[in-house]
């Protein structure tokens, strides 16, 4: 079996390492990426906790006695996002062959009781308010967005087992949001701009006008004034965002479009676009850091498409971002199959968040 895998494996990347086609989410594709939070949510080990120990006792917890929905994955958020992306599959794919396995691990996680605990987690333990803050806060609000937009019977009910999870983050999100003073623009999961954007997203769907403002004075108050931005020193050895890309991209949804392409004139210099347009080099794919720049040409492509859809037809970066875009998911694609765990655990969220 694992023989078959490695030779579908290779002809996969094989053709995508030869064809100039732009990647699309075909049936196939999105069930080679299914495989791999299909593989992992159920793994326990290798485990990054993040777990801040507060005496003997829970410092001896397994992860999945600490997380009993989102222990999978290495860490906490990639099971999230995990599973936000078998249910954007189930949800977006129609023809896909493992329905009924995905169906099955969807309904083994969203019960109410593992989800009450994995909401006192964030009380039960010191400074765990601020465990997953806010890169996995971003992506619980995206898998709560998905779940309550699906006029379906099954996401009904995954969608109100996890409302007690859903109503703690928004709860420490809300509180934390007037006190952070700064931004943090690093290129990993600290980045303030990417997990604003996803909860706005939140916020517009559910009509949270007060939360919506709240991000939307934030944003401003961030970014509004920045210009020249220093992108031509991207990217940092292990980023999987690009920090400049993050905030235009949450720029995009703040301001209107006429001031969001002026500003986005002022933000960016010549050398800055070159730079943020080059082709991560990885080094080493099966490196867990350096795995990271993979996720970067997922990232980039994504924030450049949106972009590129807010500026006229004649501005001189939309063709290029456009283009730009379609080269990252070509070249990004075939290596999330072509690595080890440090990729598996969590690149193919990001490669469907992507291609959409």
């Amino acid at each position: 079996m694992k023989k078959f895998f490695a030779i579908a494996t290779f002809l996969f990347i094989s053709l995508f390492a030869h064809s100039q086609a732009i990647p699309t989410l075909t049936a196939d594709v999105a069930e080679k990426l299914s495989k791999m939070p299909i593989g992992c949510i159920g793994q326990e080990f290798p485990n990054k906790t993040s777990h801040v120990a507060n005496s003997a006792v829970d410092g001896r917890l397994l992860p999945g006695e600490l997380h009993p929905a989102f222990f999978g994955c290495l860490d906490w958020h990639s099971s999230v996002h995990g599973h936000w992306m078998l249910l954007r599959l189930l949800k977006t794919v129609p023809d896909l062959k493992n329905k009924a396995e995905i169906i099955a691990i969807l309904n083994k996680t969203f019960k109410l009781e593992k989800m009450q605990t994995e909401a006192e987690y964030f009380t039960k333990y010191q400074v765990a308010n601020t465990y997953e803050r806010t890169y996995g806060w971003a992506w619980l609000l995206k898998l709560d967005q998905e779940l309550y937009t699906w006029d379906n019977p099954d996401a009904k009910k995954w969608y109100a087992a996890l409302q007690p999870l859903t109503q703690q983050i928004l709860k420490l999100w809300k509180a934390y949001l007037p006190k952070q003073t700064y931004p943090n623009r690093t290129g990993v999961h600290p980045n303030t701009a990417f997990g604003l954007v996803f909860a706005l997203d939140w916020a517009r769907t559910f009509k949270d006008s007060a939360f919506e403002k709240q991000i939307n004075d934030k944003a401003k108050a961030f970014y509004l004034d920045n210009t020249a931005t220093p992108a031509y020193l991207e990217p940092d050895g292990s980023d999987f965002f690009s920090p400049s890309l993050e905030i235009a991209d949450l720029m995009r949804r703040v301001l209107p479009n006429k001031d969001f392409v002026a500003w986005l004139n002022k933000f960016y210099e010549k050398r800055s676009i070159g730079r943020i347009s080059d082709l991560p080099i990885i080094s080493d794919i099966n490196d867990y850091q350096g795995v990271h720049l993979v996720g970067l040409s997922f990232t980039r492509a994504w924030c450049m498409k949106g972009i590129a859809k807010e500026l006229p037809n004649n501005h001189k970066w939309k063709k290029h971002f456009e283009l730009t875009a379609d080269k990252f998911l070509a070249n990004a694609l075939p290596l999330v199959f072509a690595g080890n765990y440090g990729g598996d655990h969590w690149l193919a969220s990001f490669a469907v968040y992507a291609l959409e």
